[in-house]
């Protein structure tokens, strides 16, 4: 069985990650989502919230393309989280060159702690390459319209917990 991890903080989901988990759902037989307990980046959304959206996003593609998808949170490095979930496969979104430099250095370690686990980049459809959720939560607390980037139940979300 072919495991892949795509990890991030998906602090919200968007329509960018969405694009990226169809593309790695077709390249392995069960894709976890793992996301990032990282306290340092004050997420707007708790961890709690953050795996039920993947959940209630995920639900579909999952039955769609027969892979199993599960959200998985972690708090240890990347390349630990790998082993603990049997990933053979670390998922990168890229969106620009910037994006590239960092997942570079990135790739580079990961393979210093463990060479057999392999990082695919994958990069959104066009339209979907300048989504970030840090932009997005910032248009949604200025209270612009974030429907191009996001699901409605996300939008729904993000405007709750906005007020």
């Amino acid at each position: 069985m072919r495991v892949g991890l795509y990890p991030g903080t998906f602090d919200p989901i968007t329509l960018g990650h969405i694009d990226i988990i169809r593309r790695a759902a077709a390249l392995v037989d069960r894709l976890v989502i793992g996301v990032a307990i990282n306290r340092d980046k004050g997420p707007m959304f708790n961890l709690e919230e953050r795996v039920a959206m993947i959940e209630a996003e995920c639900a579909h593609l999952s039955d769609q393309t027969g892979t199993e998808i599960v959200a998985h949170p972690f708090e240890n490095l990347l390349i630990d989280c790998a082993r603990d979930v049997g990933a053979q496969i670390i998922v990168r979104g890229l969106r620009a060159v910037a994006d590239f430099e960092y997942e570079f250095q990135m790739v580079g370690m990961n393979r210093a702690l463990d060479n057999s686990i392999e990082t695919v980049f994958l990069m959104a459809e066009a339209r979907h390459q300048a989504i970030a959720s840090k932009l997005v939560k910032e248009i949604a607390r200025l209270n612009g319209d974030v429907s191009k980037f996001v699901t409605p139940r996300v939008n729904d979300a993000l405007r709750e917990k906005l007020g």
